[in-house]
């Protein structure tokens, strides 16, 4: 399946000054991410930068080589991008876990993320924290990644924006809990990607309305949806990807 359009925007939101969350793309292994991270300034932002290498670095080793043995995890059910990508992730969570380990508490960092990787028609998705995905298709919009939120542990009705929190982390807690998805892919598909700063100020009718309207690229689909976000509140980072096949 061809990707046919695609997009990304990060900003630091309207009123924070250091941007945490990142993204990325590599298209010659076909594998996309964002990232929401934390731990403030030179601590957050680094991480999520190191993140990135170190995903994309040892994903591309282990998905060159079909006879290529899983360290970490292996799943038989699942294709060999599946055990490449959440190996990848495994890794990257214990390298930034165990350098956390040597520092005291406010200079430790964290990120949710959502990678995604793939093979031919299937894509495979993994999330871990507060960012989440969703699959459009023909009118129809559904979420395929949940991020963590309070919504059902509390009896207080949160604003919305307040009601995501990463309760497991990339370099959080020693062991990573993630959910994985897998996606077959239809020509006129999209994918959308988003940290909170995005989708916490914003419903899924509204974000169904804007993959719905006309517009000149999905550029301009991510820049309507971060300014409706900021109109309605938003005081995070934010960051959204959007592929088109």
């Amino acid at each position: 399946m061809r990707l046919k359009s695609y997009a990304a925007q990060t900003h630091q939101g309207p009123y924070l000054q250091v941007n945490e969350d990142g993204y990325e793309f590599d298209f010659e292994n076909h594998l996309y991410m964002v990232f929401d991270g934390f731990g403030g300034s030179g601590i957050g932002d680094r991480a999520v930068e190191k993140l990135k290498g170190e995903i994309k670095s040892f994903y591309t080793n282990l998905s060159d080589d079909p006879n290529a043995t899983m360290p970490l995890y292996y799943n038989p059910r699942n294709l060999l991008e599946g055990n490449a990508l959440l190996n990848s992730m495994m890794n990257a969570h214990q390298n930034l876990f165990k350098r956390n380990s040597d520092q005291p508490l406010n200079q430790r960092a964290g990120s949710s993320a959502i990678v995604a990787a793939q093979s031919d028609s299937l894509m495979v998705l993994v999330g871990v924290g507060n960012c989440c995905a969703y699959h459009y298709r023909q009118g129809t919009l559904s979420k395929i990644i949940v991020e963590d939120t309070l919504k059902y542990l509390s009896k207080n009705q949160f604003e919305t924006r307040f009601r995501s929190s990463p309760m497991s982390a990339i370099g959080m807690y020693p062991e990573l809990t993630y959910q994985m998805r897998e996606v077959r892919l239809l020509e006129g598909d999209k994918l959308i990607l988003m940290t909170d700063g995005l989708y916490g100020a914003i419903s899924d009718e509204e974000i169904l309305h804007h993959l719905n309207r006309q517009a000149p690229d999905s550029q301009d689909r991510i820049n309507s949806l971060l300014k409706l976000s900021n109109s309605h509140g938003n005081v995070d980072n934010q960051t959204a990807m959007i592929l088109e096949f």
